[in-house]
């Protein structure tokens, strides 16, 4: 099969042709359609994610239909269509699995960090953590809900309630959990990097009700804000921009150092948290969700070979939405 293989920090992804490879007793082989491009993915090549598998095919916004099943394989069919996600395995026996924290397992495993991904014809993952997707999204379309949209939704349920919510960084996770806050009632303010004119003319399309450069007060006090951006500096800014009593939820999984601030903008209660992984019940809650609002999300195709200008578009803010990767078909 063909991949696109991370050999090492800082190299270009090799197209390569490598063995397709075999389900565990537990896992799906499944056949990739769609795979979307993540800013971790982006933190992996970097460094910034210190201990990949290598050699290591990324992807963990993954499509595809099941070609082979694992011997004890219960609960998905040949055939099926399923998604899988970044969190690819957990212990199931530690105090963070049996507390509905499995997102904090010690041993947890990751889809195109620890296990091979899906920037390939083929992957595999265990049955357990992967899912059946809305028949409403094409599979391009469905591609970007399995990360950005999975981690906003956990972001959005961590800020708490409220009516003004504030989103630092306004590309793929943005884009979609603005359409699930807009359903729940929220009103949008959208700050983009100073100048990014496409990126607030975006955020309006997606329902902000005010758009502004990341370090620009807000017209109002926020109630809570979410922070996709990887800059430690729009912690400080979005704390000073929250109501009494409001919620910093830092989205990704890396991010610049803070820098300080002055305690009387934490003062009143306000807090910062920080959003880790995600567990099988937000991906029920919020594919469930999808269909439902419904969520419409703005994908870019681009061939799997093309995987380099993707990333790169990616860490330049050229998308306005996802980028995904579409494998070529496998010949009958």
């Amino acid at each position: 099969m063909q991949a696109m293989v991370f050999e090492g920090l800082g190299k270009p992804l090799v197209l390569k042709e490598v063995a397709t490879p075999r389900p565990d007793a537990h896992q799906l082989l499944i056949e990739v359609r769609a795979c979307a491009v993540c800013r971790t993915d982006l933190h992996i090549i970097d460094g910034e994610l210190p201990r990949p598998k290598l050699p290591l095919i990324l992807g963990h916004e993954i499509v595809g239909v099941v070609a082979g099943l694992g011997e004890k394989v219960a609960r998905i069919k040949l055939g099926d269509r399923v998604g899988v996600p970044w969190l690819g395995w957990t212990c199931g026996v530690c105090e963070f699995c049996r507390t509905g924290r499995e997102n904090l397992c010690d041993k947890a495993r990751f889809t195109g960090y620890d296990i091979d991904g899906g920037f390939a014809q083929f992957t595999v993952a265990d049955e357990r953590f992967c899912f059946p997707l809305p028949a409403l999204y094409a599979d391009v379309e469905a591609a970007p809900l399995l990360c950005a949209g999975l981690i906003g939704y956990r972001s959005l349920r961590l800020a708490g309630e409220g009516r003004r919510l504030g989103i630092y960084g306004f590309g793929a996770a943005a884009h979609i959990v603005a359409q699930v806050a807009r359903h729940l009632g929220w009103e949008i303010y959208a700050f983009t990097r100073p100048g990014d004119v496409a990126a607030e003319a975006f955020a309006r399309e997606c329902g902000a009700a005010w758009t502004g450069g990341s370090l620009t007060p807000p017209p109002e006090p926020l109630d809570a804000a979410l922070i996709f951006a990887p800059v430690g500096a729009l912690v400080p800014a979005a704390l000073h921009a929250l109501a009494k009593g409001g919620t910093v939820v830092c989205g990704g999984i890396h991010m610049s150092d803070i820098p300080a601030f002055p305690y009387a903008d934490l003062w009143e209660e306000r807090m910062i948290r920080s959003v880790a992984n995600l567990t099988r019940r937000d991906a029920e809650e919020f594919l469930a969700l999808a269909p439902q609002i419904p969520v419409r999300t703005r994908a870019i195709a681009s061939p799997l070979e093309r995987a380099n200008e993707a990333l790169e578009d990616l860490r330049h803010g050229r998308i306005s939405g996802a980028a995904v990767l579409v494998p070529p078909a496998i010949s009958a």
